[in-house]
């Protein structure tokens, strides 16, 4: 299948290549708007505008092009300031008062006031997993001008620069006071921002284009872009996220030229793009993804402790790399439910993951399985999730469990994970992900390992006494103390299991020799990107 796929890639390339070579040069006007225009191929596609209301990485993107934030972090992971031009703490470290910079504006030419960061801070403190623990702490938050707000807190918050500006998954964006106030159950549709990009509402086409145009009214900061700080000047008039789904089809419009980048190119198909000349692989995140599974705790089987351990005991994460990755180059075991290549990730779940089918068996007899369904969500348009997915349902049949396999789109199945329903009634059992190493380096913003109930993430594991060691490691003043209650805090999870980890990956992008300026970082930004 892989011969003959990469078969097809060449015969495709070659075909594309001929008609470039023989055709009708486009017109000098097209040729210009071309040259301003970056094309992308996104990892999934956006069905979805609201990055408060799922982890979904592809939301997080369009939302660092969309919004901007508070506070950002440098390329270097230092909070600077970004929309606030700075701050002052007072009253033994409780109250925090903060003014924005002269300028700035949404999308709809309206100005951003002090009144639009208050509603977008409560929003994202209901949602976040930072902001539900900054919330926790906060006695009050209100605006005292239009351009300066406070946050009084109950007791001293260290992390307070570390939340507003957090990086990656569900980041602290600035929205209008409107869409501040809505409920933050219920997903925004709405699409004015406050960033450097503007999304192209009426070109969006979902599961095929989404368009975003430089917005003319934005301000960047005076000093250079660093990560997702600094000045975000935007290169290109406009940006194209061409959604294909296809692995060797998004690999053959990079090569033909008809795209300019291509986030996350599948494993298989390195070598042939490392081939042409006019293409270079980078990889942009060091730390790399650490891959999971997911369980649905509110609904059997995985209600039950010890069916999640039967799972994790038989688990053999060498397989998922071999299907995911399949060259030792970008891939690595990682028995820890923090991110491996970062100061807390050790292997301190080798004992409990010994790879072994039949101990797998054996503790899933021991905790009474009986026979029910296991839904398994699979994304055909993300190749490493739906590749885990298949591992999976191979894996559970082998250990006598009933498997439903369903295969759907990364949107699709965005949407259904949010179903609490049991799996026969639009429910599911397992899915799987991957996360940055910045996202789960630590107890601190680690989503995965949130174990208080109705309000985790999808999946709602409920765990009091992981949540105990959460608050105690937030509270350490000493990082040996924390490191030591981290490393509790692994142990009770290797127990309680919320999630198997499944090793650890980096991913190359890949991109034409003419695009410049692509940053070193977990998520695509898009300033300083041009083409030459």
């Amino acid at each position: 299948m892989t011969l003959h796929r990469r078969s097809l890639l060449r015969a495709a390339t070659a075909m594309g290549a001929a008609f470039g070579a023989g055709g009708l040069a486009a017109p000098a006007l097209a040729q210009g708007a071309a040259a301003r225009t970056l094309r992308f191929i996104p990892h999934a596609n956006l069905g979805a505008v609201d990055p408060v209301a799922t982890s979904g990485y592809i939301v997080r993107n369009y939302g660092f092009m969309v919004y901007d934030t508070l506070y950002a972090v440098d390329a270097q992971f230092r909070v600077q300031p970004q929309m606030v031009e700075g701050h002052e703490v007072s009253e033994g470290d409780r109250v925090w008062k903060f003014r924005l910079r002269e300028g700035l504006r949404f999308h709809d030419n309206e100005p951003v006031r002090a009144a639009d960061a208050v509603a977008s801070v409560r929003r994202w403190g209901a949602r976040d997993t930072m902001g539900q623990t900054l919330m926790t702490a906060t006695e009050g938050i209100r605006a005292t001008s239009d351009r300066e707000f406070e946050i009084r807190l109950k007791r001293p918050f260290p992390l307070m620069l570390d939340s507003l500006g957090k990086l990656s998954t569900q980041a602290l964006f600035v929205v209008p006071e409107r869409v501040g106030n809505s409920d933050p159950q219920v997903p925004s549709t709405e699409t004015v921002g406050s960033g450097p990009l503007r999304f192209l509402r009426n070109e969006w086409v979902p599961g095929s284009l989404a368009v975003f145009e430089r917005f003319a009214g934005y301000v960047p900061r005076a000093e250079p872009a660093s990560g997702a700080a600094g000045g975000k000047r935007i290169l290109m008039d406009r940006i194209e996220w061409r959604i294909i789904p296809d692995a060797s089809t998004a690999a053959t419009a990079l090569q033909t030229g008809e795209v300019d980048w291509y986030e996350q190119p599948a494993f298989d198909l390195l070598p042939l793009l490392a081939r042409n000349r006019d293409i270079r692989l980078e990889i942009t995140d060091p730390i790399g993804s650490l891959m999971m599974i997911r369980f649905n705790q509110l609904h059997p089987p995985f209600d039950k402790p010890g069916i999640r351990r039967a799972v994790l005991a038989a688990v053999d994460q060498q397989a998922y790399l071999d299907a995911v990755v399949g060259n030792a180059q970008y891939s690595l075991p990682c028995r820890s439910m923090y991110a491996c290549r970062t100061p807390l990730g050790a292997d301190q779940g080798a004992g409990v993951m010994p790879a072994s089918l039949d101990r797998g068996r054996a503790l899933l007899r021991e905790a009474g399985y009986a026979g029910e369904k296991v839904v398994i969500l699979s994304a055909t348009d993300n190749p490493a999730n739906h590749q885990m997915a298949q591992v999976t349902a191979d894996l559970l049949r082998r250990m006598g469990m009933t498997v439903e396999f369903v295969a759907t789109d990364w949107s699709a199945l965005l949407a259904r994970r949010a179903n609490r329903n049991p799996p026969d009634r639009g429910g599911w059992s397992i899915f799987h992900t991957s996360w940055v190493g910045v996202d789960v380096a630590g107890p601190a913003l680690h989503l995965p390992l949130r174990t208080h109930g109705a309000a985790a993430w999808a999946g709602w594991p409920d765990d009091p006494e992981i949540e105990a060691l959460r608050n105690r490691f937030l509270d350490a003043a000493d990082p040996v103390e924390g490191a030591r209650i981290a490393a509790q805090l692994q142990a009770r999870a290797f127990e309680s299991v919320p999630f198997v980890p499944l090793g650890q990956f980096v991913q190359p992008t890949a991109f034409r020799r003419s695009v410049q300026g692509i940053a070193a970082a977990p998520v695509p930004f898009f300033w300083g990107v041009s083409k030459g």
